[in-house]
């Protein structure tokens, strides 16, 4: 018989709403109905208990990278980031050859299969020379769909999104591809119009990678793809909220025209995440973190920002305490709404009975204290 626990006297983040002095049963693996009779308690009053969070763009982390090394590097950055409250993940890996792509991807189709990863977003290298940010120009390449295929066929059924620039030659015909094989188009690292971003739109992308970052800012005469992309419904879009990609009033535009529906809270996270400064990779190119802040160190991109040192226990607190959103928005931002891009929503991404017992306790300041995914906690509160 599965083992029962009750979390009792915390405020619970729940689809309804905020529960005040909730209570919540954890039933081996899963949340169960009801508050079972002499079941054990953990009185967790004066905390806080969310849904595990959903990084659906994360590239790295505890000194490990997703696209280098073999699983055991790749099993680093996900304990990294679940330390910290991401209990699902897909791993991003940035532009590379095509075949050494091809072969990462074959890796972590393995780790998905056996549930330690959401899936494969591949962020390059079908994304314009002219907002390739922290991507190598020289192995940056137009978005034919035979290429797009390699690397779906390589990650075999693992492919959760790809990120490109839908105005190169291909982009649109690729976004349809994506569409049709249940991958999720991303516009990002483009220079795209607001009427070809429109089209791709209308193609079947549904997501706007690390939305104002490597894309046209928004200009009055030439509102370009951030306007389309925060206009249509259609489209969620991805956030940094780590203090350095976006302004908080850029950010609060965002919220305001979006919807609190339509935003995914990412960290873009790289090796460097829950780590010292210092020297670090990010794919092929070499990455000097100095106060917390990845750039690329040398080479033509150098001085470009590269990814983050975020993970999404941060974004939370600032979201609450820096950007005043409300408790229930920016849980939605880092749960649900990924969740429900990812197509696992069915079992992550909130607190239902049957759905995962993945959840977070947060103390009355916003920090992180505890960590349970699958019913096991990774971090113990430690409560009287």
């Amino acid at each position: 018989m599965n083992e029962r626990t009750v979390l009792t006297g915390a405020r619970v983040v729940l689809p309804s709403g905020v529960a005040e002095d909730g209570r919540l049963t954890v039933e081996g693996t899963r949340i169960a109905e009801g508050v079972p009779h002499e079941a054990p308690t953990m009185d967790l009053t004066g905390h806080l208990i969310v849904p595990g969070f959903v990084d659906m763009h994360v590239h790295g982390g505890g000194g490990a990278s997703f696209q280098a090394g073999g699983a055991e590097e790749a099993m680093t950055a996900i304990g990294a980031h679940r330390a910290r409250g991401t209990t699902t993940m897909v791993a991003s890996m940035v532009t590379g050859d095509l075949d050494d792509l091809a072969r990462q991807a074959a890796l972590l189709s393995e780790l998905t299969e056996q549930g330690e990863l959401a899936g494969v977003h591949f962020e390059g290298p079908f994304i314009s020379p002219h907002r390739c940010g922290a991507h190598q120009p020289e192995l940056l390449r137009d978005p034919h769909p035979a290429d797009v295929r390699k690397l779906l066929d390589a990650a075999r059924g693992a492919a959760r999104m790809m990120t490109l620039a839908p105005e190169l030659p291909g982009g649109l015909d690729s976004v349809r591809l994506l569409a049709e094989h249940g991958v999720v188009a991303a516009v990002g690292h483009t220079d795209s119009t607001y009427e070809a971003t429109l089209q791709a739109v209308e193609a079947g992308a549904t997501v706007a990678t690390h939305l104002f970052n490597a894309m046209p800012s928004l200009l009055h005469r030439a509102p370009g793809p951030v306007t389309a992309l925060l206009e249509d419904e259609r489209v969620t879009v991805e956030l940094i909220n780590d203090g350095t990609h976006l302004h908080p009033a850029v950010l609060q535009l965002a919220f305001a025209r979006a919807g609190a529906d339509r935003v995914a809270f990412i960290t873009d996270a790289m090796a460097a995440a829950g780590m010292s400064d210092g020297m670090y990779t990010l794919g092929p190119m070499g990455v000097e973190v100095t106060d917390g802040v990845a750039r690329i160190a040398d080479g033509p991109t150098a001085g470009s920002i590269a990814g983050s040192t975020l993970t999404l226990d941060v974004a939370f607190k600032r979201a609450v305490t820096v950007d005043r959103l409300p408790v229930e928005d920016a849980v939605r931002a880092l749960s649900a709404n990924p969740a429900r891009l990812l197509g696992v929503d069915d079992r992550v991404g909130s607190l239902e009975p049957g759905k995962d017992a993945d959840l977070l306790v947060f103390d009355g300041s916003y920090d992180l204290v505890g960590v349970m995914r699958r019913g096991a906690w990774l971090v113990r509160p430690e409560v009287g």
